[in-house]
């Protein structure tokens, strides 16, 4: 018996046998874990070594123990934070994550719908192109938080401005991303599809779009940390109520603990929205091997 296998540990094991989908969450979620405990580990000796202020960098069993206490700063109708009579339960924390997930999901969501078709129609209609590449080019530069005076002259306060934010924060990357993607198709697929006798339109179809739409989804994923920023920034702001505006109130009073909880559970969210957006990519993108799909 191999040392591989001798440690009586199966996913352990470097076998060339797939593993089941069971045992694949099983190692996902233990190596999630033993990451988390190192890392509370780490901070919670920093603190007992006293390298730590407990009031300025608070531990994870300090602002996780008066969790009553943080829950009344969340306000559920998400129109306002520090509404201390209107929170008060999980239930409050559970809608305000919901209302800065919302606006992350829908600015994805638009953000990569959009740069797909526009990517597409610049390579695809000549004019189009021409007229399109220039100005997507000039504004891709700016940054999402210049866009926010804009966003609320247009749209006021609320979540479409949030909304918005997310959208361009994705949007002019992707299109150029869809760009670089379309460009780098290989010539063989096309030639061989124009051999098969296949339309503009056809390949396009069914030799372009499936090949760069698993580029795409690690791109958008790896988007997804910098729409939260936007949107977290948005909230902080006054654009809209949200995970970023506690945050902000939480600085502006001194508050460290309810900082870092909601520090956490930013994190939290948006780990599980990478997740997410992993099992779409791996429904969406049914043709991809599994190795490929989940290569980040």
């Amino acid at each position: 018996m191999s040392s591989q296998t001798s440690l009586g540990f199966p996913f352990l094991r470097r076998s060339k046998e797939k593993p089941s989908r069971l045992e694949h969450y099983c190692i996902t979620g233990m190596w999630t874990l033993l990451s988390l405990c190192i890392f509370v580990g780490l901070w919670e000796f920093a603190w007992w070594r006293g390298w730590a202020n407990p009031i300025l960098l608070p531990p994870p069993h300090i602002f996780l123990s008066n969790l009553s206490d943080q829950f009344r700063f969340f306000d559920p109708g998400g129109t306002r934070a520090g509404a201390l009579s209107s929170g008060g339960s999980f239930l409050s924390v559970l809608g305000v994550i919901g209302w800065s997930s919302m606006r992350v999901g829908a600015g994805l969501a638009l953000g990569f719908i959009l740069s797909l078709l526009i990517g597409l129609g610049i390579r695809y209609f000549y004019i189009f192109g021409r007229l399109m590449l220039p100005l997507v080019t000039m504004l891709a530069p700016i940054s999402p938080v210049a866009w926010i005076p804009v966003a609320v002259f247009v749209f006021g306060i609320g979540n479409t401005p949030a909304i918005f934010l997310v959208f361009v924060a994705v949007f002019f990357i992707m299109t150029l991303a869809t760009l670089s993607q379309i460009d780098n198709v290989p010539k063989n697929y096309v030639q061989l599809a124009q051999i098969m006798g296949c339309s503009k339109r056809q390949i396009y179809r069914h030799v372009i779009l499936p090949t760069i739409l698993p580029e795409l989804f690690v791109t958008l994923r790896m988007n997804l940390f910098a729409a939260w920023m936007v949107v977290l920034i948005a909230e902080a702001v006054g654009v809209g109520s949200g995970l970023g505006q506690v945050t902000m109130m939480a600085r502006n009073t001194f508050n460290a603990s309810l900082v870092f909880f909601t520090m956490t559970l930013i994190g939290i969210t948006g780990f599980a929205f990478d997740q997410t957006l992993r099992y779409v990519q791996r429904k969406v993108l049914w043709w991809v091997g599994p190795s490929t799909v989940g290569a980040l």
